[in-house]
């Protein structure tokens, strides 16, 4: 039987699910295939999906049947990720053409489930959540030559009530802190200037080798990783978020101006409703913290619209909560009923079209916020690592530490430098809600 040797994957959803496309990939080609830029050029046909919210996987299901009608003639499908875990075995039954479906928690064992492929089985799984192993393996095939991802804990233990992740990623796995370290330094070693640590919950970490380090010590210690000029980290859950992290960004320059904390609601009723296991006045607190830094770090988050049981003054205790802390930007989202989830049991469910409503209010806020957060950087230098070039503007698109785009442009005598993977010195001179732009200062 002929073996298949080219493959296309599409990846949907967070930074986790992006790196573990990286590791996939790595994977296949090391096993000889060569990935495609196509769905219509590939035999083998990946989507790594998201099921967080019912359109991520309402779209994943969209594609397969759109390419199969369209394309699919001779190639082999596979879903991974979330929506598999999820699913499972009912994807065949959804979508007969697939014939792999496979979690993340199962990724060790696609050299092997690749093998069932090629010799013929046209229903190969791997839905398995038993094991103690995180997904970091040697053969990672890496996107960005100049940042890069390290998985440092997968699965989560919390049960927040709207969410998917135990269910789908499985228990809190931790990678021994040597292994993490080491990964750190071949980064290094091979050019890689930025890393971001990842994990559902990333400051859950907890080494389970005897050196027993926390995540703030973890953090502090690959921060001082030789080459290494700056380290991101996501997501934080509050709950696990300590003064030490705070500490350990402001004692180390490489660790980024930047700190992700999901608050998901304002309303200290609506959280413990979300199961999310603090109030609005532990979640303060720890913004306190950062904002107590000696030097300033910008603060993102995420939050929930329209939850089972939100009233109107729910809502605007989140709306007020915005614009105390005042966030640099936001991912917000109505609330979506998700299978296995506690919340699916609540009733007074809010109406699609007010929860539609709320998300149109908080974003117009948080827009007024950002226009005003981001005029504070006008006049001011930033160090930016430079990411690409746009030719249609003409400005090299850079990134800051607080993770802020800065579009700027160069002196026309450097017009010709190739600057990707720089760190340049920008003055900004404009400010809109959603990127600063500037100028080169040498």
């Amino acid at each position: 039987m002929r073996v298949v040797k080219t493959f296309y994957i599409e990846t949907f959803g967070c930074q986790m699910n992006a790196h573990d496309s990286e590791k996939v990939i790595g994977t296949l080609v090391a096993r000889g295939y060569s990935q495609v830029a196509t769905p219509e050029q590939a035999e083998l046909v990946f989507y790594n999906t998201c099921s967080i919210r019912d359109k991520a996987e309402q779209k994943v299901f969209s594609r397969l049947q759109q390419f199969k009608k369209e394309h699919g003639k001779g190639k082999t499908f596979a879903v991974l990720g979330c929506v598999a875990q999820q699913e499972g075995e009912r994807i065949f039954e959804k979508a007969p053409h697939v014939s792999l479906v496979c979690g993340s928690a199962s990724y060790n064992r696609l050299p092997e489930m690749l093998v069932q492929l090629e010799s013929g089985n046209r229903r190969v799984t791997g839905l398995s959540l038993d094991t103690d192993e995180t997904f970091d393996t040697p053969l990672t095939r890496r996107d960005n030559p100049h940042r890069a991802y390290i998985t440092i804990i997968e699965g989560c233990d919390k049960s927040c009530a709207y969410c998917v992740v135990p269910f789908t990623r499985g228990p809190e796995r931790s990678r021994a802190s040597a292994s993490i370290m080491a990964e750190a330094g071949e980064l290094a070693a091979a050019g890689y200037t930025e890393i971001q640590l990842l994990g559902q919950n990333v400051n859950s970490y907890r080494d389970p080798s005897p050196a027993g380090w926390d995540f703030a010590t973890l953090l502090a210690h690959v921060g001082r990783t030789p080459g290494i000029r700056r380290v991101r980290f996501t997501t934080s859950h509050p709950r696990d978020f300590v003064r030490e992290i705070v500490d350990a960004i402001d004692a180390n320059p490489s660790l980024c101006n930047h700190v992700h904390l999901p608050v998901q609601s304002g309303s200290t009723r609506v959280l413990e409703a979300m199961q999310r296991l603090y109030t609005r006045d532990d979640y303060m607190r720890r913004i306190e913290w950062i904002k107590s830094a000696r030097r300033p770090i910008a603060i993102t988050s995420d939050i929930i619209v329209g939850f089972p049981g939100e009233t109107e003054a729910d809502f605007e205790e989140t709306l007020a909560l915005i614009e105390e802390v005042e966030y640099d930007s936001i991912f917000s989202f109505k609330y979506s009923r998700r299978p296995n989830t506690p919340a699916l049991a609540l009733g007074d469910q809010i109406p699609e079209e007010e929860k539609g409503r709320r998300l149109a209010v908080l974003q117009e806020r948080q827009r007024a916020i950002q226009v005003r957060r981001n005029a504070t950087y006008l006049g001011r230098v930033e160090e930016c690592l430079v990411e690409g070039f746009n030719k249609a503007t003409g400005q090299w698109i850079g990134r800051t530490s607080q993770n802020k785009t800065l579009n700027f442009i160069r002196p026309a005598r450097n017009a010709e430098d190739n600057l990707l993977g720089s760190y340049i010195e920008v003055k900004v001179t404009r400010a809109g809600p959603n990127s600063l732009a500037g100028e080169s200062v040498h």
